[in-house]
């Protein structure tokens, strides 16, 4: 039995990426994605300013499709998951950094600020690797203070999906349904912000995001789209 656990997991860490990559890929072309707010992405990659994308983990399967610039590295977790992640988005072209909040999580901020400094975007997904769902883990604002680099909160939905009973509440669109990107203004924090300050802007973040996905998973809903163009 030992036997064949190691060799499933060896089968599992050798074709997940592969497998991983392909189906994100797939399924991405099979789609029509909209874009609200792109001006937000499109002005930092006019003017060569990295960024930050934070996005929850359960919207982050699509999240390829969203970035338009050239250089981008993401935070993942170390743990055999995330290394499948990993490599999967690296196949984008995409580089990974490997950590979290309690595997690493000094030196992936390190290497995040060594990143920006580079003049690279950064993606992370601030209420990974394991939750709790749809709150903010403070490592992103530490991020934006260190550098003085904005977040761009970002969230994603399709107009036909399947929500997994996982603790992220998973999102997978159906092929050949629509995809929306939907981008918020940039939020900036203060280098000198005092502790009361930075968890201010935790909840901050944490709410706008919140209210980017509910907007997302409300936009193909025909209310909803007629509302926002009266």
């Amino acid at each position: 039995m030992a036997v064949l656990k190691s060799i499933k997991k060896k089968l599992v860490n050798w074709f997940g990426p592969w497998l991983g990559y392909w189906v994100i890929r797939i399924l991405g072309r099979t789609m029509r994605f909209e874009v609200v707010n792109p001006e937000v992405q499109k002005s930092f990659l006019e003017r060569g300013i990295p960024y930050i994308g934070a996005f929850w983990h359960g919207r982050l399967l699509m999240m390829p499709f969203g970035y338009e610039g050239k250089k981008l590295s993401f935070l993942v977790s170390p743990h055999r998951d995330g290394l499948i992640i990993g490599k999967a988005l690296k196949q984008f072209g995409f580089n990974p950094i490997f950590g979290s909040s309690t595997r690493g999580g000094s030196s992936a901020l390190t290497a995040m600020v060594e990143a920006i400094q580079n003049g690279s975007d950064m993606a992370i997904v601030p209420d990974g690797p394991r939750g709790p769902r749809q709150k903010l883990q403070f490592g992103v604002i530490e991020l934006a203070r260190r550098t003085g680099n904005p977040i761009l909160p970002l969230s994603f939905s399709a107009s036909k999906k399947r929500i997994f009973k996982t603790w992220d509440r998973f999102l997978l669109p159906y092929p050949f349904s629509k995809g929306v990107f939907i981008w918020g203004d940039p939020i900036y924090v203060d280098r000198d912000g005092d502790r009361d300050y930075l968890e201010e802007m935790r909840r901050f973040v944490e709410r706008r995001l919140n209210e980017l996905t509910e907007e997302a998973d409300r936009y193909f809903n025909k209310q909803y789209r007629n509302t926002k163009h009266e």
